[in-house]
């Protein structure tokens, strides 16, 4: 049986992310494909000791992940699963093996639960950022692009829903937990700290008009 073109199939997806993407997805563009879930992908399949082919699957499901957002920013990941399920056939990639990918990118859903250790896998990759040290950076990335793509949203509220969201999430696997749980804890901590600044500083700006007022 031949293998498929696992390398071909990733370029194309990489490809189409640079040529095609929104400049407004300041966030899920191609960085955030290849610089980060990618690699994150990467060291779990390291961690777990993957099989070629079930590394191979799941490096073209990183690649593909978010490539629904060439048509459309809402439930990206069933237009994505569309797309893949019609372009990696010409990549060699038969029934059983697409099902698989789309299997993994429906599981990057907001909410969705994994079914098996792949669909964990990519799961964690895509949140990975939550337990790094850019997670700061990333996340104004992010703010800027739902607020320029769904509406502004304030930078305060922002920092709220997104520790909430921290508080909430739990990496699918031990080797996400392991990896990035402490980093996780360390960046509530400063949504936190940044929450209090924000407060501090409203607090001086009402006194400050208060005065200014008498």
């Amino acid at each position: 049986m031949t293998e498929p073109e696992y390398d071909a199939a990733i370029q194309y997806a990489l490809n189409r992310l640079q040529e095609e993407l929104s400049p407004t997805l300041t966030y899920h563009n191609l960085w955030h494909t290849r610089e980060d879930v990618m690699p994150a992908a990467e060291r779990l399949a390291c961690a777990y000791r993957l099989q070629p082919r079930q590394r191979g699957l799941l490096a073209v499901a990183a690649a593909y992940h978010d490539i629904g957002f060439l048509r459309q920013y809402d439930d990206h990941e069933q237009v994505g699963v569309e797309i893949a399920t019609e372009l990696l056939p010409r990549f060699g990639f038969g029934p059983e093996d697409i099902a698989c990918i789309a299997g993994c990118i429906r599981a990057t859903r907001p909410l969705a639960q994994p079914e098996n250790l792949l669909q964990a896998m990519l799961t964690d990759a895509d949140l990975d950022v939550l337990g790094r040290d850019d997670f700061m950076t990333r996340g104004q990335a992010l703010w800027a692009e739902v607020s320029a793509v769904l509406g502004l949203t304030s930078w305060e509220s922002w920092l709220q829903e997104q520790r909430a969201f921290l508080c909430r999430h739990r990496y699918r696997t031990v080797a996400g937990r392991t990896l990035r749980d402490e980093g996780k804890r360390r960046n509530i901590v400063l949504l936190e700290e940044q929450l209090r600044q924000n407060a501090v500083s409203l607090s001086e700006e009402t006194l400050s008009g208060n005065v200014e007022d008498h």
